[in-house]
């Protein structure tokens, strides 16, 4: 009855067996809201969650997590957690997401949350004393949302469960409460149920709901149904209902509403539903568990009732658990529902598929139920119930009822070709889909078509010309690949939708047809390459060509590339052209050319041939694309010649002859192809094919040659270009030719030519240009060739003239040839500027002074004076200028030529030039100055000095010995360049200009600026002695500038500089000096006594005593000077000094009585290094009274503590301060001041230097507790191993256990320990240290690896105590080396490396080996050949347990390694309940070993089961071993297997041989061979055996012939025997014939009806005929025979062009209709 069980109960996990508390198993603490995960929370001393992945239960994650209630997400690592924070009303919420560690939301609810839920992977339900509300983790708000309050019947009840409907428009709140007082035991289900649409609640009693979609019988939709169990005690009577009800709107009818009794035992009364599961999940879920349609209710007590969910029929009830059950939730992955019970069990019940119809048929006798499931969950089981109902509905006429069943039948019973056949013949009722349709229209709801159903449904579907239907159900999945498909689809047309199915049904000569149809010869290529097949190129080409000439295009390039290429190139082509496929030939051509290989040259010629004869533009083409390079280019040149393609043959000609004759038709030519064909003909050559175009026609081709002539000038040379045009007298050709090439070239003969041509040719404005903006003509030659040639325009000549100066040439000319008005034009508009040229050449012209003055006075104040007078000048001719000077003066010009002009004639002429030298401001000084100094030097001296000409005066004052005006100007100029240049040492005129200077011109001067230059000129040019000389007769003599302060500065600066010994002097005598500006230039000069007495003298005593002491160093001097001054300042600069030399206590002194303060921190270094710390706790005292400063309070704090002060100290540092105590503390710490650092770390306070300061004083006591409350790692290690070191481990271990839970410091504390030797302090420590509520991992492990070192004996129960808290992979490390093999196995296990640790109970089995521990290890090992290693070690050392062993790994064997294995120990009998529980999986080497044993054992009946149910075996073997074996069983077995491998004579003989002649006659009946048959039946008649001839008769009914059997009856004289048989026969025969009749008049009336239909098309076919001219054919008309042609006539014969075959009645009888084949055709 167990094997029975429609359900099957696993355990999957057990909480305590991975480390949760017994006491934590509760429905507070447990929650599993899916089949994903687990949560446990634990609570105590510390708080901790566990997670419990069901994907791997055996390694839960263990978080430190303080909460009232924790919830994983349903579908990802997303916890929720509820906790009540201190001094806040209601519930903090947060939610994780625990892989990227991030917080999602979180929100503080203002009430206490009594119950919340995952409603949804991203929505929680939240259940408060008064509402529900909906709080969404991924939407915009933070707030949960409420959605509706609580009912008061749910008033002061415990909720358990809250769930919304798939659809999110109804939900349902569960809670239970306090039973009756007569039954308290049975608790009260209370039940809200809310529409979210209505906005309405209706109270309900139930204990457990869920909501679910359900499709009804004779629904076509699912309806929403709830599902609620109720247990109420209402008059005494206990009332037990399971309910589902129909929600929302319901169909005609009224809603649905079932109910059925939930049966508890009398043992259980008090027992009530916890928890209900509808596995009909909604859609979106998904899965197995949408399939069964069923409810389960989990009861309080472990009991679990099954439902039908459509039909609320109880199905099954059990016990799954003795422990009571308080948590359930559905199993998405199987179908079933997992419990918790209070034991901490972990149960998955699922659907048992192999017993759930047996169980439903048999046991509960519901047929309707069983066949429901079946059909639901694909279930097996209901195959005979299936059958019998389809053939009762089909002989009934239920045809559609059938086909539904047929198509809905579990595990597609029915659907197989036999169905389909049977529902395609059946004729529907009127008004009624055709069953086929039917039975394919249900299975496309349900799911996907097999094969011959996707055929069918494709021929119905195309036949009614609803082929996008079909590609729609393709897409969506529903139709199975298969060829039936594809040929259904590619016959209608759709190459493309066929191909998809071919390629996918693996249909490969299809696949390949269907590409090569199609033309697409790129997939044709990738396919036959991804699949290894061949093609038979010629007859695909072939084929193309006649179909698809693209697609053979295509297919002869593919072809051509390959290496070496199939089919011959030369071939292919010709196929082309003997079709007169031209254009197809040239695709194919081209491409298989494209490599241009030498010997491709034939081909490239024929290829060039064809298109020259038919199509001269496509040839030219390919010749323009140059890949072509090996063809015969003479026979391509005549052909280019002959198809008018000048321009290809001139490309090819390589004769001049040739080109030249050719190359005249410029008619036919492109001018631009012709212009680059001559680049590619040598420069003698293409002037050669230029002659002949001018020879030829020199008006036509002219053009021509000037472009190029351009284009090639580089290559032919502009010379030779002229020279041919000039031979040939084209002056117009050179003109055009030249003028392209003048804007860009430099050289000049070819500007001459231009301008030569343009002459001759009239093209006189060309001239003018030319001559005015060329740059690069030769003038000379111009000029010369435009003076022959006498142009009636001079313009031209004017250009030339006046852009290369050739002024009086020109003037000549003109004037020569009476072309005055050129030369009035030429000075008046061209260039009045050489006005003065023309004048001079005029004046050498002896032209006529009236016309020279008109000349210029036309001009006037255009032309440049100067020039003018210059040339008028040369020629002795000034004087001509005097009426045009003064004229232009009368005019009021100011320009400086004209007055220089006139004042040259006056000098000239002596008319008072002095007046106008003075008078006169617009000459030029120095150009009238230069004219007058050869006439008069003082004339010259007054222009120069007007025009402050320096140089020009100096030069003509020095050349006449004129100084003393010299010395004048150079003073009154005050010029300080002027200066140093005269006062140069070069002039060797500066004495007697010093001598002026001094004697006369500065005495005279009352200008103090003209003096201050003067003495600055002086003190520049390094003349000290005349500069003192100077200044005491300016200074010292009574003077205007006797008192100047700044005279005086400079006497003193001058001496200290030149004269030293009269600086005293000096400074006596003077009073009104800068003093402390001359002292400072007077101790730069080392004389500080003289800066001294200055200081003195201005009473400058600070600046005085700095001189004592940093010029001449004497500090007695300076201390006298300071109690002689008596100020503070002076006080100061001593105490500088004494400080920097050394003197510390004299500086501190001078210090106190200056009150300086402000080198206090020199001072204090001073002090400190040179130990006067009494000296300087006054002097801080006395700073401290006026800096605030923390530095000097510190100071004085280290000036106390190393003064041993510890009063002082002690009182300062309570007072008020700044000091640095911490500074000053670490540095009397490390200077040893040990008792001042601790009074200052006592006063901080700073506990961790006390501490350290106290272990320094050794007292270890007060250490720790200043350690304590320093609480610093670096603290306590220092402590501690203070303590360590003097043996103290009492107050050691007290630190040991602060820093151990640092894990960073762990380390370093147990190498000390063990370092010196105190292994058992250390352990203690250790042991401490994990009872601590912040021990840490690495405490577990210290501890664990002290043990395995040094004491193993507790190794193993720390191991098991606190596995969860270790680090492994160290501690695996550690027993490796301590050899603690046992523990190290453990490590391995609870480490998931589960190879090693079976291999480590392999290697040292007598101390780590365990049977039971080796199992589990076994079945979790990765490493196949771990588990072969660990069968031999059971082989070996145990052997009575390999079986046990075996069993757990057999879907980790590979079976046949292991039979080998165990053949080759000879133990294969020992391991035979294994082979037996692995033959299911059909393995050859199993099978044949087991049968092997069988045989041996002579267990004939177990052998025969083996081989009828096993067939993967050595059958023909096995059969020769059995037919010799000495029991007839095994010989019957032998001849089964000859049967089964079709050796039906082998059968048949040893059935013979053994006399087991039904045997032989049901082998002959299966063998199907008439001659076997006959055999048989002449071996009973020679055996005398008539009733096995009889027999046989019968048996071998449908294989022996009549005539046969009616012969040897006769012949032996079984008539009688045979007579049965023989009626038997006749009335078959009968039969058949009257059916063949039959069918022949139904297909003469069809072929009658078809001749009809076909004179039909024909007359309406001859009707569009007689609109056409007789000379057209008629429309090309579709036919039945394919693309090719449409129907035959009578005496037609089918053929390639299509149609259908022969004359009626041309078929023999019974043969199929000679319908056309290949493209149409018969074969």
């Amino acid at each position: 009855m167990a094997q029975a069980a429609p359900l099957v109960v696993t355990e999957k996990l057990l909480l305590p067996s991975i480390g949760v508390a017994q006491d934590f198993i509760s429905f507070k603490n447990v929650s599993m809201e899916s089949d994903k995960f687990i949560c446990v929370r634990e609570t105590g001393a510390q708080n901790t969650v566990v997670i419990v992945d069901m994907t791997n239960p055996l390694s839960p994650a263990r978080r430190q997590i303080s909460a009232d209630s924790a919830l994983m997400c349903l579908d990802k690592k997303v916890i929720a957690l509820k906790a009540v924070t201190a001094g806040t009303a209601g519930d903090t919420l947060q939610v994780f997401n625990l892989d990227t560690k991030t917080k999602l939301k979180a929100y503080q609810m203002p009430e206490t949350v009594e119950f919340w839920k995952w409603i949804s992977p991203t929505m929680l339900g939240l259940v408060t004393s008064s509402a529900v509300y909906h709080w969404d983790v991924e939407g915009a708000s933070d707030a949960p949302t409420k959605v509706f309050d609580r009912t008061p019947n749910l008033a002061g009840s415990q909720i358990i469960s809250y769930r919304t409907s798939p659809d999110n428009k109804w939900s349902v709140l569960i809670g239970i409460a306090p039973g009756a007082p007569e039954r308290p035991q049975l608790a009260k289900g209370l039940m809200q149920l809310y529409s979210f649409e209505q906005q309405k609640s209706q109270p309900l009693e139930a204990h457990a709901a869920a909501f679910s979609n359900v499709k009804f019988a004779g629904r076509d939709t699912s309806s929403l149904v709830i599902s609620f169990a109720q247990k109420t005690l209402k008059d005494g009577q206990i009332i037990s209902k399971l309910h589902v009800i129909e929600l929302g709107g319901a169909a005609a009818g009224g809603a649905i509403k079932r109910s059925a009794e939930l049966f508890f035992p009398a043992d259980f009364a008090d027992d009530f539903p916890v928890s209900l599961q509808a596995r009909r999940a909604a859609a979106a879920r998904g899965g197995i568990s949408e399939r069964y349609g069923l409810v389960y209710v989990i009861s309080k007590l472990g009991f679990v009732f099954v439902y039908d969910l459509e039909s609320a029929q109880a199905v099954y009830r059990n016990r799954i658990s003795p422990d009571p059950v308080f948590l359930a939730c559905p199993s998405e992955a199987s179908g079933g529902v997992y419990c918790i019970n209070r034991r901490g069990q972990v149960l998955l019940a699922t659907v048992n598929e192999a017993t759930m119809v047996p169980f439903v048929a048999q046991q509960l006798n519901n047929l309707d139920l069983a066949m429901a499931l079946a059909r639901r969950g694909n279930l097996p089981g209901a195959e005979a119930l299936v059958g019998q109902q389809f053939e009762r509905m089909f002989a009934a006429g239920q045809y559609k009822e059938a086909a539904e069943c047929a198509a809905e039948s579990p595990q597609g019973q029915l659907r197989t070709r036999e169905v389909m056949e049977r529902l395609r013949s059946v004729v529907p009722p009127a008004g009624q889909k055709p069953p086929i349709l039917v039975y394919l229209g249900v299975l496309l709801q349900r799911g996907k078509l097999n094969a011959a159903e996707s055929g069918e449904l494709a021929r119905l579907v195309l036949s009614q010309n609803k082929k996008d239907l079909l590609t729609n159900w393709w897409n969506e999945g529903k139709l199975e690949a298969c060829e039936e498909l594809g040929d259904a689809i590619s016959a209608s047309g759709d190459k493309d939708f066929a191909l998809k199915v071919y390629q996918q049904c693996g249909a490969g000569p299809k696949v390949i047809a269907t590409l090569a149809e199609k033309g697409d010869i790129q997939a044709l290529i990738a396919y036959t390459g991804s699949t290894g097949q061949k093609l038979d190129y010629m007859f695909l080409l072939q084929s193309l060509l006649m179909n698809n000439p693209n697609g053979a295009v295509a297919l002869a390039k593919m072809v051509a590339k390959q290496t070496p290429p199939p089919l011959d190139v030369n071939v292919m082509a010709d196929l082309f052209l003997q079709r007169n496929m031209v254009r197809e030939a040239t695709a194919f051509l081209l491409d298989a050319l494209s490599g241009d290989r030498a010997e491709q040259g034939p081909l490239q010629t024929k290829l060039l041939e064809i298109n020259l004869v038919t199509n001269p533009q496509v040839a030219d083409a390919i010749l323009a694309g140059g890949t072509l390079t090996h063809y015969d280019r003479p026979r391509v040149a005549q052909l280019c010649e002959k198809a008018g393609l000048y321009m290809r043959a001139l490309q090819h000609y390589t004769d001049l002859s040739d080109i030249k004759r050719c190359i005249i038709n410029t008619h036919a030519i492109d001018p631009q192809a012709l212009t680059e064909f001559f680049g590619t003909l040598s420069s003698d050559w293409a002037l050669e094919c230029l002659k002949e175009l001018l020879v030829s026609n020199m008006q036509q081709n002219l053009q021509l040659v000037v472009n190029i002539a351009k284009e090639y000038t580089e290559q032919l040379t502009s010379a030779k270009v002229i020279d041919l045009f000039e031979a040939h007298n084209s002056y117009h050709g050179l003109y055009f030719y030249l003028g392209a090439r003048v804007a860009t070239s430099e050289v000049p003969e070819e500007h001459f030519k231009y301008i030569e041509a343009a002459a001759r040719t009239g093209n006189l404005k060309e001239v003018e240009r030319m001559t005015r903006e060329s740059a690069f003509y030769p003038p000379d030659r111009v000029k010369a060739f435009l003076m022959e040639a006498k142009l009636p325009d001079a313009r031209p000549l004017i250009n030339v003239c006046d852009r290369y100066d050739m002024v009086e040439d020109l003037t000549q000319y003109l004037f020569a040839n009476n072309m005055l008005r050129y030369i009035e034009g030429y000075v008046q508009k061209v260039s009045p500027a050489k006005a003065p040229q023309v004048v001079g050449a005029l004046l050498d012209c002896e032209a006529p002074d009236e016309f020279i003055n008109n000349l210029i006075l036309s001009v006037r104040s255009l032309l440049p004076v100067d020039g003018l007078v210059d040339a008028v000048e040369r020629r002795n001719r000034l004087k001509l200028l005097t009426p045009f000077l003064e004229h232009l003066i009368s005019e009021g010009s100011q320009d400086p030529h004209v007055h220089n002009a006139l004042g040259k004639i006056i000098i000239d002429t002596n008319n008072n030039p002095e007046h106008f030298l003075t008078t006169n401001p617009f000459y030029d000084s120095l150009v009238v100055g230069k004219h007058a100094e050869k006439r008069d030097p003082n004339l010259a001296v007054i222009a120069y000095k007007r025009g402050n000409c320096d140089d020009a005066l100096i030069e003509c004052t020095s050349k006449n010995a004129l100084f003393k005006p010299q010395a004048r100007y150079i003073v009154e100029r005050s010029d300080p360049v002027l200066w140093a240049k005269v006062l140069d040492e070069s002039n060797e005129h500066r004495a007697s200009l010093i001598e002026q200077v001094v004697g006369t011109a500065l005495p005279e001067s009352r200008n103090p600026e003209q003096v201050s230059v003067t003495v600055k000129s002086f003190m520049a040019q390094g003349l000290q002695a005349e500069l003192i000389e100077l200044l005491e007769k300016i200074v010292l003599q009574n003077s205007a500038f006797s008192n100047n302060a700044n005279l005086q500065n400079l006497l003193i600066l001058t001496a200290i500089k030149s004269d030293k010994t009269r600086v005293k002097g000096y400074i006596y005598r003077l009073d009104n000096f800068d003093g402390p500006a001359v002292a400072e230039k007077a101790i730069e000069y080392n004389l500080a006594e003289e800066a001294f007495e200055i200081y003195k003298k201005f009473n400058k005593r600070v600046e005085a005593i700095k001189v004592l002491l940093e010029q001449l160093h004497d500090i007695p001097r300076a201390t006298e000077w300071a109690a002689k001054c008596d100020e503070a300042a002076v006080w100061s600069e001593l105490a500088h000094a004494q400080l920097a030399a050394g003197q510390v206590a004299e500086a501190i002194a001078s210090y106190l009585k200056a009150g300086d303060s402000s080198r206090y921190v020199a001072v204090t270094e001073a002090a400190k290094n040179a130990n006067c710390y009494d000296d300087l706790v006054k002097y801080l005292l006395m700073v401290r009274k006026k800096v605030k400063e923390p530095k000097v309070d510190t100071e004085l704090v280290y000036a106390y503590a190393k003064t041993q002060n510890m009063g002082a100290l002690e009182e300062f540092i309570s007072a008020t301060h700044q000091a640095n105590l911490q500074a000053c503390g670490d540095r009397c710490y490390e200077e040893g001041l040990y008792e001042a650092a601790r009074v200052l770390f006592a006063h901080l306070p700073n506990y961790g230097r006390l501490a350290s300061t106290l272990v320094r004083l050794r007292q270890f006591q007060q250490a720790v507790d200043a350690a304590r409350k320093a609480n610093s790692p670096k603290t306590w290690k220092e402590v501690c191993y203070a303590c360590v070191d003097e043996k103290e481990f009492r107050l050691a271990q007290l630190c040991g256990l602060a820093i151990i839970v640092n894990a960073d410091e762990l380390d370093e504390v147990s190498e000390t320990y063990q370092r010196k030797g105190y292994f058992d302090e250390l352990i203690a420590l250790m042991e401490s240290g994990i009872g601590l509520e912040r021990a840490h991992m690495g405490i577990f492990t210290e501890l664990g690896i002290l043990y395995a070192r040094y004491r193993p004996e507790k190794l193993m129960e720390h191991l098991k105590l606190f596995g969860n808290r270790l680090n492994i992979p160290r501690l695996i490390r550690v027993c490796d080396e301590q050899q603690h093999w046992k523990e190290l196995t453990l490590l391995y296990i609870m480490y998931d490396e589960y190879d090693n640790a079976a291999l480590c109970m392999v290697n040292h089995s007598p101390v780590a080996w365990e049977h039971v521990q080796f199992k589990d290890v076994a079945v979790k090992v990765s490493s196949s050949e771990t588990h072969y290693r660990g069968l031999a070690f059971y082989l070996d050392e145990h052997p009575e347990l390999l079986c046990d062993l075996l069993g757990v790994l057999q879907s980790r064997l590979d079976h046949g390694r292991v039979v080998d294995m165990m053949r080759r120990a000879n133990q294969l009998p020992l391991i035979k309940d294994y082979l037996l529980g692995v033959q299911k999986s059909n393995h050859a080497e199993v099978n044949e070993a087991i049968n092997g044993l069988l045989i041996e054992e002579e267990d004939f009946e177990g052998l025969k089961h083996s081989i009828s149910t096993y067939d993967n075996f050595d059958q023909l073997g096995l059969a020769s071993k059995l037919e010799k074996h000495e029991l007839i069983e095994f010989r019957r077995l032998a001849a089964m297997l000859y049967k089964q491998n079709q050796k039906w004579r082998r059968a048949v003989e040893l059935a013979q041989a053994d006399g087991l002649f039904r045997d032989a006659m049901e082998t002959t009946a299966q063998s199907g061979e008439a001659e076997l048959a006959e055999e048989l039946l002449r071996y009973f008649i020679d055996k005398g055996e008539k009733e096995c001839f009889a027999a046989c008769l019968y048996t071998c009914y449908d294989l022996l012939r009549p005539d046969v059997v009616l012969e040897l009856s006769w012949m032996n004289g079984l008539n009688d025997f045979s007579m049965p048989y023989m009626i038997q026969m006749l009335k078959e025969y009968v039969g058949k014939v009257d059916l063949l009749m039959s069918e022949r008049k139904e297909q003469q009336k069809e072929k009658e009806q078809a001749q009809q239909a076909q004179r039909n098309q024909e007359a309406q076919r001859n009707a569009y005929a007689t609109l056409m001219p007789l000379a057209l054919p008629a429309p090309n008309m579709v036919g039945p025979g394919g693309p090719g042609g449409g129907y035959g006539g009578p005496d037609a014969h089918a053929g390639h062009t299509g149609g259908f075959g022969g004359a009626p009645g041309g078929a023999p009888f019974g043969a199929a209709p000679a319908y056309g084949g290949h493209f149409g055709g018969q074969y």
